[in-house]
């Protein structure tokens, strides 16, 4: 009986943590694929900030905090963190540059403070989430969840 209940917990423990151990029916798209679908449905805003669910996308960004990133000819200085059950991205247009001080920086911090303000601002993102939008990517829709609605078009 023992057993079996610490067998629960584990399977429970991996279910509450990382709900992709289920597996999906469906492949899903790259965080990176869904940023730059995202990037394009807007028309390649000045700036963006969204989250995506984890169990949505395959993390193929995992470990980068801030970098460039570029879609269709415009660059975007992406500032990007896990806020569980979110992966959080912050991005604006600007011209490539270095990030590599600032990328190891962030790492950093998330790694000395354990990841526990991480957590705590994904509790938060659910807590203001306002609007949500779906992306169209290759492998399907992905929604992706706003503190408010953006507005379209707007230069800041």
């Amino acid at each position: 009986m023992r057993a079996l209940l610490k067998k629960l917990h584990r399977i429970f423990v991996k279910l509450a943590f990382f709900p992709s151990f289920l597996g999906h029916s469906s492949p899903r798209p790259a965080a990176s694929e869904v940023l730059t679908c995202h990037l394009r449905q807007r028309k390649l805003p000045p700036w963006t900030s969204f989250c995506v669910r984890y169990s949505a996308v395959q993390n193929d960004q995992f470990g980068l905090s801030n970098f460039n990133w570029s879609v269709q000819g415009s660059n975007y200085h992406v500032l990007r963190t896990g806020c569980f059950p979110f992966i959080k991205y912050h991005c604006t247009k600007a011209p490539p540059q270095s990030l590599h001080w600032e990328d190891s920086f962030f790492t950093l911090l998330k790694v000395i403070n354990l990841g526990v303000p991480c957590l705590a601002y994904g509790i938060g993102c659910w807590m203001v989430v306002g609007a949500a939008e779906t992306v169209h990517t290759s492998l399907g829709p992905v929604t992706v969840y706003f503190a408010y609605k953006e507005d379209e078009g707007a230069q800041y």
